[in-house]
C-alpha cells in the first residue's frame, strides 16, 4: 500500500511515494534535500552549567554582603546605663480565628513573659565595629549559646563563621518592642520584666 505526500523542497512541490509503515514496523528515511551538521550546544546542558558556575557563585555573594532593608541602626553607648522594659500589651482590636471565633477581645491586657520565658540573654553590638566584636568575644556571653547576637551593624554571615555560632539582625520592630537606645547592650528577664544594660566602651579608637 502506497501513502501520498506532498514534499515542498527549493519553492518547487515534489510528489513522493512513500511506502505505509506495517505496525510496529521501522522504516529508515532518506535525507531529502541539503543537510548540515548541528553545532548548536544543548539548551538543557548549558543552563545546568551557568547555574552551577554562575548561579552559586552570585548567590554566595549576596548572602555574604546581605543586610535586611529595615535593619536598626544603633549608636555606640557613652555611659553605662540600666533600665527596666514592661512588655505588657494592651489589644486595640478583637483577636479572631479564621471562622471568626473571638479569643481575645479588644482592651484584653496580657505580658507575654508570663507565658513565654527569656531562657537566655540577647546581646546587641555593631558588627562593623571591631572594639565590640572583641568585647563580646572576651565577655561570659561570648562562650554561652543559649544568648542570641543581634547585630545592628556589620554583617551577619561574617559574624557567624568568624564567631562559629548563629547571628540574626536587629530589625526596626524588635528594636522599638525593647526599647533599645545604644550599642552594646544585653538583655535579661527579670520578674517578668526585661532588663536593658548597655555597656559603654569609651571613645571609639
Amino acid at each position: 500500500m502506497l501513502t501520498v505526500t506532498l514534499l515542498l523542497a527549493s519553492g518547487t512541490l515534489l510528489l513522493a511515494c512513500l511506502p505505509l509503515a506495517r505496525a510496529g514496523e521501522i522504516v529508515q528515511l532518506e535525507p531529502v534535500g541539503p543537510t548540515s551538521a548541528v553545532i548548536e550546544s544543548d539548551l538543557a546542558e548549558e543552563l545546568r552549567q551557568r547555574a552551577v558556575n554562575v548561579g552559586v557563585e552570585q548567590l554566595r555573594s549576596a548572602q555574604a554582603r546581605y543586610q535586611p532593608a529595615n535593619l536598626h541602626v544603633l549608636p555606640r553607648a557613652t555611659k553605662d546605663t540600666t533600665t527596666m522594659v514592661d512588655l505588657t500589651h494592651t489589644l486595640e482590636q478583637d483577636l479572631v480565628d479564621a471562622q471568626g471565633t473571638i479569643h481575645y477581645p479588644a482592651g484584653f491586657t496580657f505580658n507575654p513573659l508570663r507565658y513565654v520565658s527569656l531562657s537566655g540573654a540577647l546581646v546587641v553590638i555593631d558588627g562593623s565595629d571591631s572594639e565590640q566584636v572583641s568585647w563580646f568575644k572576651g565577655s561570659p556571653y561570648g562562650a554561652n549559646h543559649r544568648v542570641l547576637l543581634l547585630l545592628s551593624g556589620g554583617l551577619a554571615a561574617t559574624l557567624r563563621d568568624e564567631l562559629v555560632r548563629p547571628v540574626v539582625y536587629l530589625t526596626e520592630d524588635i528594636a522599638q518592642r525593647l526599647q533599645l537606645r545604644a550599642v552594646p547592650s544585653i538583655v535579661v528577664e527579670q520578674d517578668s520584666q526585661l532588663v536593658i544594660r548597655e555597656v559603654s566602651l569609651g571613645r571609639p579608637r
